[in-house]
């Protein structure tokens, strides 16, 4: 066996924890240090090497390289704007063994306005050629949304300007900063703006400042689910079939709903039951305790607040609101490996800081 290995070349066993990585990459973290180094072949001799292990590990982390000074290379880990993989860079970083001659970090850092310079499809961003302004609305008073200006913005290069923006705004104010302080933003040019014109530096003094509001106004804001109301709703679909909800309304009620900003929403498709795409007995006790499965997983008292479910089209949906987006994100992660070979869950978590999501079901 050991002779066909040397022939055929032995395969490497498959990464599945962040310690089989590292075992990994302290295999071969001189020959990669070298190619940074030179900068020759990096993609074929360094990321296509790379890119798989990680791939195995977790889907969807991606990576920057280059030299940090004269004896440091720098490996920086992105989820690509992706919130529900901060969390699994966050922890592989966390757990990277000292390695002389390497740095990683974790999501790409913050950097100074001024040595920031974006070329993408052509265009160029920097603080020279964008500002900002913020829009606020009465009744959303704790969001923050955004006006970006862009000195050379047309209509017809909307896409690849915003995107720009955002590559800007990441390096800019930091990664994590980037993805997770802004509610909503749009990118415009300067035509026809009545609005005074706030230059893009002073962007993150501003974020910092209505974080650090946001964080005074609701800290330490809890709720308790236990003797919360609850209410069934029947409705029908375009096509006719019958959806069944269980929502919380005390809770969206609630008038310190953007203290728990982050909406997470777990979907388990189930095998048609021959009851009108709804579940069986069986599988309703199945999906029951699944959800209550995730709910000692993410208790109220932690800041995960169970809104409710909605079952059709055999699927159901678990609703929660979260202080936080990366427990729900590892949980969801640990509950598809574990059902993978029952249910093909899958899930949301995203941005709400009024649980404008669920409008639809708040008393009247």
């Amino acid at each position: 066996m050991g002779f066909l290995d040397k022939i055929l070349g032995k395969k490497e066993a498959p990464i599945q924890s962040n310690n089989d990585f590292w075992n990994w990459f302290l295999k071969h973290e001189k020959d990669f240090f070298k190619i940074v180094q030179l900068g020759d072949n990096i993609h074929k001799d360094f990321f296509d090497k790379l890119a798989p292990k990680l791939e195995e590990l977790h889907e969807g982390i991606y990576f920057l390289t280059g030299m940090f000074d004269d004896q440091t290379a720098e490996l920086i880990l992105t989820p690509d704007g992706a919130i529900r993989n901060i969390y699994a860079i966050e922890e592989l970083v966390n757990e990277a063994p000292q390695i002389k001659g390497w740095k990683f970090t974790a999501l790409k850092p913050a950097s100074d306005v001024k040595d920031v310079s974006i070329t993408y499809e052509s265009f160029n961003f920097s603080k020279d050629n964008l500002k900002f302004y913020p829009n606020i609305h009465k009744n959303y008073p704790d969001e923050i949304d955004l006006t970006i200006v862009y000195d050379h913005f047309t209509e017809d290069k909307k896409q690849p300007v915003t995107n720009g923006v955002y590559i800007f705004l990441d390096n800019y104010l930091g990664e994590l900063h980037s993805v997770t302080l802004i509610d909503n933003m749009k990118v415009m040019g300067s035509n026809d703006i009545s609005e005074e014109l706030i230059p893009i530096e002073k962007l993150k003094d501003y974020l910092i400042w209505r974080e650090k509001e946001f964080v005074e106004k609701y800290e330490g804001t809890r709720h308790n689910t236990e003797n919360d109301g609850y209410s069934n709703y029947e409705g029908k679909t375009k096509e006719g079939a019958v959806v069944l909800s269980l929502m919380n309304t005390t809770l969206l009620s609630w008038d310190k709903k953007a203290s728990h900003p982050w909406v997470f929403i777990v979907a388990i498709p189930f095998e048609d039951c021959n009851n009108g795409e709804l579940p069986d007995k069986k599988m309703y006790k199945i999906l029951d305790e699944i959800e209550e499965e995730i709910m000692r997983f993410l208790p109220d008292f932690e800041g995960f607040l169970n809104l409710g479910r909605e079952t059709a089209n055999n699927k159901r949906e678990i609703f929660f609101a979260c202080k936080d987006f990366r427990k729900p994100s590892k949980t969801a992660d640990e509950l598809i490996k574990k059902y993978a070979g029952s249910f093909e869950i899958s899930y949301e978590i995203y941005k709400d800081k009024y649980w404008q999501t669920f409008r639809h079901y708040e008393p009247r």
